[in-house]
């Protein structure tokens, strides 16, 4: 456990923080619920699954003014 307070980090120093101390768990959970709670966020379990997300964005991108 750590004495890091990871709520007054942002989230570029959160993520540098984790990648220097990876065995850091409370690190990584926060960080990860970060991340999940972002908008727009799609979850993909494998690489067909996330070249098709591209090929949407790529479609809506094309479609906006």
């Amino acid at each position: 456990m750590s004495n890091t307070n990871y709520q007054q980090l942002t989230e570029i120093e959160l993520r540098n923080y984790i990648k220097q101390h990876p065995e850091d768990e409370d690190a990584f959970q926060h960080y990860l619920a970060i991340i999940r709670a972002k908008p727009g966020r799609v979850v993909v379990s494998t690489e067909e699954q996330a070249v098709i997300e591209f090929q949407k964005r790529i479609q809506a991108s094309k479609h906006q003014p």
